[in-house]
């Protein structure tokens, strides 16, 4: 994609990929799953995972895997309220965006 992925996208895109798992997800298939829709390397979404996890947007716990703890994500209600809110605008913006695009667009 040739466009810039700012950090509220790549929150939003994060969150969303946790959303689905209701048990979590680990750290890899997250980033597995990211960079199926974008491009993006492992080392910048650690950070945002981080980050989250900060905010409170996520939760994190550990569990063996093969003879190896494994880090798992999970989504809070904190992080759902995000989530929704970064659909809403996201919604609203490629509205705007689809709209210029198509010739719609007037500035007053």
């Amino acid at each position: 994609m040739i466009f810039n992925t700012g950090a509220a996208l790549l929150d939003a895109v994060v969150l969303s990929v946790v959303s689905r798992e209701k048990d979590g997800t680990y750290g890899y298939k997250i980033t597995q799953d990211v960079q199926a829709v974008i491009s993006v390397s492992e080392s910048t979404l650690y950070p945002v995972l981080r980050r989250l996890l900060k905010d409170g947007c996520l939760e994190s716990y550990d569990q063996e895997f093969q003879g190896r703890n494994r880090r798992y994500y999970k989504i809070t209600s904190t992080g759902v309220v995000q989530l929704n809110m970064y659909k809403q605008e996201w919604h609203e913006y490629t509205l705007k965006i689809n709209n210029l695009f198509d010739g719609g667009y007037q500035n007053g």
